[in-house]
């Protein structure tokens, strides 16, 4: 909770700011895909790339904790509740990522639209996280 509020007061800060916002290229097809090489400062980013790659970051970390307790989970379970589980995931995951994608849209091209998606997609999939946890401790 506590870097969800320090990105959007980042956010807030460099939107209060008048200046143009970041632009970072793309590859073209006739030439390899480029990375950045730095590590940001996850607990102070203090630049649109920054905030973004950390809330990046972050959603992937609560994406490994999801499939954790998610294998947990379905290796509990017997044959026909083990395939609800997974269709329910399935469903799941199509929604997650359909409405991170809708909170995106009214943001669309700018530089705070991924942020807003990896957020997204953190919130989202940490309810989750607890939700299947409960199933954890509630199935034999």
């Amino acid at each position: 909770m506590r870097q969800l509020l320090l990105v959007f007061s980042s956010i807030l800060t460099l939107s209060s700011l008048n200046t143009p916002a970041m632009t970072i290229a793309g590859t073209t097809p006739d030439l390899p895909e480029m990375r950045l090489a730095q590590k940001f400062n996850c607990n102070n980013p203090q630049t649109q790339a920054a905030i973004n790659e950390c809330t990046k970051l972050s959603s992937q970390n609560a994406d490994k904790k999801l499939n954790q307790v998610y294998q947990q989970l379905i290796s509990t379970l017997e044959r026909p509740r083990k395939q609800k589980l997974i269709a329910a995931q399935q469903a799941w995951i199509k929604f997650r990522d359909t409405n991170c994608e809708f909170e995106r849209s009214k943001y669309e091209g700018g530089s705070i639209a991924s942020s807003i998606y990896s957020g997204c997609l953190e919130n989202t999939t940490k309810l989750r996280t607890q939700q299947l946890q409960e199933y954890l401790k509630t199935d034999p």
